[in-house]
């Protein structure tokens, strides 16, 4: 989910239209509402955040005068990025001294502001979040669409965005819950939860039918991750060969009973 501070509703509307397109869920806030949010919020409630893009005018409010202080920004777990009408250097320096990840020149495509808050958010992690072998499996963070053996995999957007948030998340698993907030936003609620569990049954037979195998692996009470063992994301070639030995295998299992039955 991505959070909008700004105090034009129309501002919040546009950008949440357009991130909904890309298939991310998307909620405005005014400077006000944010502070009092964020006052009140859980953290596994912010952790369904995927970035924060806050006006200039709310950065500075909230860092200012608000009542979470001038190092809120700071604070927060995700990617903060600043919208800023006219740039300039003292404005700069001040948002990246207090907290902001990045400092951003309207007007600004939304597929531009995914793209940074994913690069963000990549340096925030120890290892590579998304598995990682060239010739399999390979998940963007920005919008893009997966690809498997070098060919665009095409997905639905929420399917996508599904499989983009548990490989963003590494080895770690995922409730369904978990999964709900991020993908359609801790605020939204005309859609039941129960349909993350027929987006990720999709998913997983798509995958498993292009891959050869289930990439998703679940566990009751414990949620979903993406399997990142080396023996599922090796090459074409040596899934086809281990396939093929399988086979043999199963050949020769059968073939000795009966060799055994003549001979007796």
């Amino acid at each position: 989910m991505i959070v909008i501070v700004d105090e034009r509703s129309l501002v919040q509307d546009a950008y949440c239209a357009q991130l909904t397109r890309e298939g991310y869920a998307a909620q405005g806030l005014t400077s006000k509402q944010f502070a009092s949010w964020i006052e009140t919020s859980a953290p596994k409630d912010l952790e369904a955040v995927a970035g924060f893009l806050i006006a200039q005018n709310c950065f500075e409010y909230l860092r200012d005068e608000s009542s979470v202080g001038p190092n809120f920004a700071k604070s927060l777990m995700a990617p903060v990025l600043v919208l800023v009408d006219k740039p300039a250097l003292d404005v700069i320096l001040k948002a990246f001294e207090t907290g902001a990840d990045d400092v951003l020149r309207k007007p600004m495509h939304v597929r531009e502001i995914l793209a940074r808050v994913a690069v963000i958010s990549k340096r925030g992690q120890k290892e590579e979040p998304a598995p990682a072998n060239a010739n399999r499996l390979q998940v963007g963070l920005d919008g893009s669409d997966p690809t498997i053996d070098g060919k665009e995999f095409k997905l639905p957007r929420r399917e996508r965005r599904i499989l983009e948030y548990l490989a963003s998340i590494g080895e770690r698993r995922a409730t369904k819950s978990q999964i709900y907030n991020a993908i359609y936003g801790l605020f939204n609620e005309g859609v039941e939860e129960t349909v993350v569990e027929s987006h990720i049954s999709k998913l997983r037979k798509k995958l498993k039918k292009a891959l050869g195998y289930d990439p998703i692996d679940s566990q009751r009470f414990l949620g979903y991750r993406l399997i990142l063992e080396d023996d599922h994301f090796g090459d074409a070639d040596d899934l086809r060969k281990k396939a093929s030995n399988d086979v043999e295998r199963s050949s020769s299992a059968e073939v000795e009973p009966q060799a055994k039955s003549l001979a007796g």
